[in-house]
């Protein structure tokens, strides 16, 4: 081997020495930096992680309240259906009155009329 190519090959060896050298301290600083963010986002994870259960708690209660008040509002909601029920056969049952009228009194006139026209024809 020529001793230009063992130079090269030497130079070659540093630079790429040197490359990693820069590449390692560079993932030894990226590490250190990366350990502070996990230390600060596991102190900020526990006061968060009992508040949320807190409000997991509060969440509990007031969908508790909701269901209670939904069956309160099923119940009141039949209670109206029923009248409503009751309130239209009591309209029906009017309207069927009315109509009933309605005959009787064309009935009472065609009587009425039936009997001038008789009495009117035998004079």
């Amino acid at each position: 081997m020529t001793p230009v190519a063992q130079t090269v090959l030497v130079l070659c060896a540093v630079v790429l020495t040197v490359a990693i050298v820069a590449t390692l301290l560079s993932f030894k600083r990226t590490a250190a930096r990366a350990e502070i963010v996990l230390q600060l986002v596991e102190r900020e994870i526990r006061p968060l992680a009992s508040q949320i259960e807190g409000l997991a708690g509060d969440l509990r209660v007031v969908a508790q309240t909701t269901n209670g008040s939904i069956q309160r509002l099923n119940g009141i909601l039949g209670r109206v259906e029923d009248i409503s029920l009751k309130v239209a056969r009591i309209i029906g049952v009017a309207n069927s009155l009315t109509s009933l009228r309605g005959i009787s009194g064309v009935a009472s006139g065609a009587k009425t009329g039936l009997s001038v026209f008789l009495s009117r024809l035998t004079k």
